[in-house]
């Protein structure tokens, strides 16, 4: 496969660096911390950040982290403006490029794909097989070797400038991470990082089993077929490459072999061959976030534009099941969103 070459000087652009700015500016007040500075000095700050990056100089800075548990624990790391800038001018980049080295069926932090596109798939393969083997990875961010993540990244690109850059990126350690593991949730890097390191298992899974009806989504990834037993073997294949070829373990727990008839759990979300259901725990979710959206309109927290907002996007996701019923009898019970 052709690598990626003659890319550098196309990241350290002032056009691609200023729009690097932009899009690591949203999402956060324009002056707020270390953000506020480099706004105010655009200019300035974008030529020299430009002039680091050229000769070398540049190193990211640490991270700052914090613990999210809706819907699971996570440790979060947000990197310094200055390196978020750097990430997104890299991905502006090389993102469009390696994307199309990915299978059509992997959905997450794609253009065009996401969850409900991957739920979409597993409706569409689960109609036409009788059982279905789900794997996830165990802590998988976390336990990315650092050593196959470079090679896997050298067989995609071949302009060295921007493998260093992204090198220094890699080993540029965060709280509680192990030596020569893991990338940090949060970084825009990771995820394309992530994305590759498992494209390694998507094109075993197709090229080498010779699979069809499989997708992923990140490290969660489901295999369908009408022999039971094939997927058995296919599981024992699957786990001795994600072991001894990726450096990575399956979680034991996730892993099932079972009827389709049963529905399929993924992404939070039970499906059928008919119908599309929301899981119990996600429900109870929707509703704790909902009630929680709620009360900060009544404290004056946030506004009505910011309400609707939040609510539209949390009813956006959940109208892809059989959820209506469901989300009328919720909206009749509250005091300031029902009908």
């Amino acid at each position: 496969m052709k690598r990626l070459g003659s890319i550098f000087d196309e990241v350290v652009t002032f056009k691609n660096l200023e729009n690097a700015s932009k899009k690591a500016l949203k999402g956060q007040k324009k002056f707020k911390k270390n953000g506020a500075f480099f706004y105010i000095n655009l200019e300035k700050e974008i030529i020299k950040l430009e002039q680091e990056i050229v000769s070398q100089r540049y190193q990211p800075s640490g991270y700052t982290c914090f613990i999210i548990t809706d819907p699971k624990t996570r440790k979060i790391c947000a990197a310094n403006f200055r390196d978020r800038v750097v990430h997104h001018a890299i991905c502006n980049v090389i993102e469009p490029h390696l994307d199309k080295k990915l299978i059509y069926d992997t959905y997450a932090c794609r253009k065009g794909k996401g969850t409900h596109a991957a739920m979409k798939r597993a409706q569409v393969f689960l109609r036409k097989n009788e059982y279905y083997l789900k794997c996830d990875i165990q802590k998988y961010f976390e336990t990315i070797n650092h050593e196959i993540l470079k090679k896997i990244l050298n067989k995609k690109l071949k302009d060295k400038k921007v493998i260093h850059l992204l090198n220094k990126i890699i080993d540029t350690p965060y709280p509680s991470s192990y030596k020569g593991r893991g990338v940090p949730i949060g970084n825009l890097t990771s995820q394309i990082f992530a994305n590759l390191y498992l494209g390694e298992l998507d094109n075993f899974i197709k090229n080498t089993l010779k699979i069809k009806p499989y997708l992923r989504y990140m490290d969660d990834f489901l295999v369908f077929d009408a022999d039971k037993s094939k997927l058995h073997e296919w599981l024992y294949e699957i786990n001795y490459f994600v072991t001894h070829q990726l450096d990575l373990t399956l979680k034991e727990k996730i892993m099932r072999i079972a009827p389709v008839s049963e529905g399929v759990p993924f992404l939070g979300f039970r499906i059928f061959k008919g119908t599309i259901r929301l899981q119990r725990q996600n429900f109870i979710r929707f509703c704790r976030n909902l009630k929680k959206q709620e009360q900060c309109y009544v404290n004056g927290e946030i506004d009505e534009a910011d309400l609707i907002a939040s609510v539209g996007s949390m009813l956006a996701h959940i109208s892809h099941a059989n959820t209506y019923k469901m989300r009328k009898s919720i909206f009749a019970r509250t005091n300031n969103l029902g009908c």
